[in-house]
């Protein structure tokens, strides 16, 4: 019986008669499957939408008397043209704000006081960044004792502070909970012989600075949005001893990675010639590289919403959308530089080599960066929504860098992600609601973060309580496997081979480049030229096109200032409105139709390229994951080896802990509130109060791996570290406490608390749950989180 026809089945017979591999057929034909899925899903689903849409407006038409329609029109026309010469000076407001802003040195575009705690100027390899201190706003109060937050911004071709540009922000989220907030911003143009090792050098004077500042703290937590994620991660790599808690906010780490049919950005390597582009560009650019290129390609990403949605919208109501538009704008066109050197790097080790997510990224000569030797918490932040750093380019990194879930725990090591359903790219660290929901609770979850076992975890959202600013959530942490993570990628990547190829064929085209053209192209690019060069950039053309320079501004001020004094609005149950409406829909839909043909189009020329036998072999020297041991040799290594002889070694602080991590893996996940208790005796209480950070982190470090490889003597030896049965009963209780009521807990924490209780010797569980810290008494006055 032969199978359905359908296009994707057709094209695959094609490239079979065409003598295409049948590896290059099937991806292909997944590819446009899946593609011609989602358009007739999408698309189908909008025009049917469209046409309803439309037969409700000649009904609404039709059923109008004649001299009624004409007054509609003629209250349309004259708001209509009111609107566009508002717009227009909108768009003049822009270009005279971007001349400012960049005659001001393109300050960063934070609405919060600040100083300048330090300038990477003045150290001893300079560079364009700062660390600069937020001044809270009236009636906020931060406390130096407090644990400080560090964000770092991307530096992506726009300029810097998007992370703090609302009051509903990364920044404002911790002000309003009392912690001293820096900055990392960086100037327009980078320092003459500036490199990204440089940038991670001074990243880490940076966090010493803040240090120095507040000796009370504990370490910082380290924020990175986008770029500055990757970045957090390569500091924290190179620098481990020196950072608290990581949050990486959509940073792409494993660019390779994506789902066929979707992700079409991670192409651009291989069909826009590699390194090459970037390359020349830089020479052009006199040895800088324009962020302006970076921004287009953002631009293009969504062609309807960039170059239509976000106008029209700004047109239909050009009162109310000035303030925002004018804002994010600011940012927007704030265009800025890179040396040849570092964008270098960025494409070469992360976009095209992946070679960072595999663990053969050098910083700089002789230096290699290892993710694994990260020792703070990484909290990761993702989202289905974002088209510029999927779920799997944010996380699979983690599957590249351990052989399983039991290494994580075994370095101590503490993972937890969260994939958001739908906000977009900027959405992550740019959203208020995102702000006042998600990155209140990852500030929250900073308190207690170091009181869970080591693993690897996903955090979820459970409930809201309360609306507004005065909502409320359940938070949980639930443990998870390095299978859970393939499983967001489909559980299979054997695309990404094809990626190889466009990494060895980039090296050879920028040897070659550097061989041949390169010394005739950098002798003919004169400042000048390279001025000019930058300055004809359309984005730039487009932008200026309506500043002061414009002779036609003065009309557009003129005409602007008359409309606003005769300022006349169409009804809202005007028909004309609806149409221009029904207009903007199917304009808007007209480029996302063109936008997914372009990315299928996209996809199937990569796949059927690199999925050939000629790039399979292309790839076979650059197509390597790193060597992952067995995980049943983990138990071998010599420190686990070591760890595992003091098993019946120990005392009070190590029975509790070592109690609460063979509890929580009896649950499989923990909420927040159960979190905060343990956070709260492991930080406040004595005896373990007084271990101080570090201490406390080894105890917990070495009974997971206790846990890990013997969780029966685990459990029998607890008898031999706590001799004394008054400190049975004591310790015990603290795990109760911890452990909540017994109303609400599972069968398996109920039979895990139980086993404790016999190995103890002491009597079975009680119905009545342990209500009160049992060493509050030890508890110290002040909250140190």
């Amino acid at each position: 019986m032969s199978s359905p026809y359908s296009p994707a089945t057709a094209l695959a017979r094609s490239f079979g008669a065409a003598g295409i591999t049948t590896t290059q057929t099937q991806r292909v034909s997944q590819s446009l499957s899946r593609h011609l899925d989602k358009f007739a899903r999408e698309h189908g689903k909008r025009a049917q939408d469209l046409i309803s849409e439309g037969a409700g407006l000649a009904r609404s038409f039709s059923s109008a008397t004649q001299g009624h329609i004409f007054d509609q029109a003629r209250d349309y026309w004259i708001d209509a043209g009111q609107r566009m010469v508002l717009t227009l000076d909108v768009l003049r407001e822009r270009a005279d704000n971007d001349a400012r802003h960049e005659a001001a040195g393109t300050p960063p575009v934070l609405i919060y006081d600040h100083e300048v705690a330090l300038d990477g100027r003045n150290l001893v390899r300079p560079v364009n960044y700062m660390l600069l201190k937020i001044l809270p706003p009236a009636g906020v109060v931060t406390y130096d004792w407090k644990r400080p937050y560090v964000i770092i911004d991307p530096r992506a071709g726009h300029g810097a502070g998007i992370g703090g540009f609302k009051q509903d922000s990364q920044v404002g989220v911790a002000l309003h909970d009392g912690h001293p907030v820096y900055f990392v911003v960086f100037r327009p143009h980078p320092e003459p012989t500036q490199t990204l090792a440089d940038v991670m050098r001074a990243e880490a004077a940076f966090i010493a600075e803040v240090h120095r500042r507040h000796p009370e703290a504990p370490k910082p937590i380290i924020v990175g949005n986008c770029q500055g994620g990757w970045a957090t991660l390569i500091l924290a790599a190179a620098n481990p001893d020196i950072t608290g808690p990581l949050v990486v906010n959509g940073a792409p780490v494993a660019s390779w990675s994506g789902r066929l049919g979707e992700n079409p950005m991670r192409y651009n390597g291989g069909l826009l010639g590699g390194i090459l582009p970037a390359l020349v560009l830089s020479d052009l650019g006199g040895g800088e590289f324009d962020g302006v290129h970076l921004v287009s390609n953002f631009e293009m990403l969504n062609p309807g919403r960039n170059y239509f949605g976000k106008y029209f919208d700004l047109y239909a109501d050009p009162e109310k959308g000035r303030a925002s538009f004018l804002e994010f704008e600011r940012w927007w066109g704030g265009f800025h530089f890179m040396n040849e050197q570092e964008i270098r790097w960025i494409v070469e080790q992360l976009f095209i080599g992946n070679r960072l997510s595999r663990g053969e990224a050098r910083i700089e000569r002789g230096r290699q960066l290892d993710l694994k030797a990260i020792r703070s918490p990484i909290i990761v932040f993702a989202s289905w929504g974002d088209n510029i750093t999927p779920p799997q380019q944010a996380l699979n990194w983690i599957v590249d860098t351990y052989a399983d879930e039991h290494e994580i725990r075994i370095r101590g090591q503490r993972i937890i992600y969260m994939v958001h359903d739908k906000v977009g790219h900027l959405g992550i660290f740019v959203s208020s609601s995102i702000a006042k929901k998600e990155h209140t609770e990852v500030a929250s979850t900073m308190k207690t973060i170091e009181a869970l076992a080591p693993g690897l975890y996903e955090m979820t959202i459970d409930e809201q309580i309360g609306e507004g600013i005065a909502a409320r959530f359940h938070v949980s942490f639930h443990e998870r496997k390095i299978s859970d993570i393939l499983a967001i990628d489909d559980n299979d990547r054997s695309e990404e081979r094809g990626f190889a190829a466009v990494a060895r064929l980039s090296e050879l085209g920028a040897e070659l480049y550097d061989l041949t053209a390169r010394p005739l192209v950098q002798s003919m690019v004169t400042d000048e030229m390279a001025k000019l060069i930058s300055d004809a950039h359309p984005a730039r053309l487009m932008r200026r096109g309506f500043g002061g320079d414009n002779a036609m501004t003065h009309a557009i001020r003129k005409a602007a200032d008359e409309a606003r004094a005769a300022r006349t609005k169409a009804g809202p149950s005007n028909p004309f409105l609806a149409l221009e409406q029904f207009w903007a829909k199917s304009v808007v839909q007209a480029f996302d139709v063109f936008r997914d043909v372009r990315d299928s189009l996209y996809e199937a020329t990569f796949l059927s390229i690199y999925s050939s036998p000629l790039m399979d072999a292309i790839a076979s020297t650059h197509a390597f994951q790193r060597v992952h041991r067995e995980p049943k040799e983990l138990r071998f290594l010599p420190e686990v080896q070591a760890i595992l002889l003091g098993i019946a070694r120990g005392g009070f602080e190590e029975a509790v802990i070592r109690m609460l991590i063979l509890l929580a893996d009896s649950r499989g996940s923990v909420r927040r509130d159960r979190l905060e208790r343990s956070a709260k005796v492991l930080t406040k209480d004595e005896p373990f109060a007084s271990l101080g950070a570090e201490r406390r982190a080894a105890l917990i470090r070495e009974q997971s791996i206790i846990v890990e490889f013997e969780p029966d003597p685990a459990v029998a030896t607890l008898a031999e570290l706590l001799p004394d049965f008054g400190d049975r009963n004591r310790a015990i209780d603290v795990v109760e406490f911890i452990a909540g009521s017994v109303e609400d807990m599972e069968p398996n924490t109920i039979r895990t608390l139980q086993r404790l209780r016999e190995a103890l010797g002491l009597p079975p569980l009680a119905l009545a749950a342990v209500s009160a810290d049992p060493l509050t008494e030890n508890l110290a006055v002040r909250d140190v989180a």
